[in-house]
């Protein structure tokens, strides 16, 4: 990998990791703000890939363990989702080293901000809990395992597909929906992480940095769930699903547009 790791690079990237912590807590989409920021220091774009893996297990981790600790979330009834989503990301980042992704980069943005719609709009997004459609089996082995196969195969967004497949499917209130969403987050990371380590792709060292910075502000931003709920959840889930379409569209046409 040539780039340099200087004192300057570190100390924004463990900023960068530490903003990128909050927002993934409450509403997915770090990815944002650390993926670019490790291409900006130089890495490689697969490295940069397989980093943000590394680092985004720290932020989902220390999320998650909060959720637990606070009884937003049982273990025990997670078990069967939890194995699938990591089943699910473990094949879809095999099947994208196979096949062209393309298809996924035109209706992606679409698709991210029709959650942001939904989370805006729809009456129903509130912290009660409402009657589930699909029993825990049943979701474990669509949802979860479908979202994960997701997450290893593409990747943005996948905490506001975690959240609006709880909400929409199991029946969950806003803040136990991001909750479980931050557990199953976890699980697909770890996957993702342990197929691109095989590769050779993740720099450790930078990545722990950054894993710190994201176990801090995944801290903060998991309490900030915990405490408004809803509050704060929907508006962020609504701004960054606009970014996030707004980013993967630039992405795709700046140089047809010409800028």
């Amino acid at each position: 990998m040539e780039f340099e790791l200087t004192l300057q690079i570190v100390t924004l990237l463990f900023a960068t990791a530490i903003v990128a912590g909050f927002i993934d807590a409450i509403a997915g989409g770090g990815g944002l703000l650390t993926i670019p920021a490790l291409m900006w220091a130089g890495v490689p774009p697969t490295a940069a890939l397989a980093t943000n893996k590394l680092q985004a297990c720290g932020g989902s981790f220390f999320a998650s363990l909060y959720f637990v600790r606070k009884g937003f979330v049982r273990l025990s009834e997670l078990k069967l989702p939890l194995a699938c989503a990591f089943a699910g990301s473990a094949l879809g980042t095999i099947a994208v080293q196979q096949i062209d992704a393309g298809i996924l980069d035109v209706l992606l943005p679409f698709l991210i901000l029709a959650i942001g719609a939904y989370f805006l709009f729809s009456p129903k997004v509130t912290d009660d809990d409402r009657h589930r459609l699909l029993t825990p089996a049943v979701f474990s082995f669509t949802a979860a395992l479908g979202i994960g196969f997701y997450d290893g195969f593409f990747g943005p967004g996948t905490g506001s597909f975690f959240a609006l497949a709880f909400v929409t499917l199991a029946g969950f209130g806003l803040a136990k929906a991001t909750a479980h969403a931050k557990l199953l987050n976890f699980s697909t990371n770890i996957a993702s992480l342990l197929f691109f380590a095989l590769g050779g792709q993740v720099i450790w060292i930078l990545g722990a940095i950054m894993l710190v910075g994201q176990a801090l502000g995944a801290t903060l931003g998991s309490r900030m769930v915990v405490r408004r709920g809803s509050q704060i959840i929907k508006p962020l889930v609504v701004t960054m699903s606009l970014l996030m379409s707004l980013h993967l569209l630039y992405s795709q046409y700046h140089s047809i547009l010409g800028f």
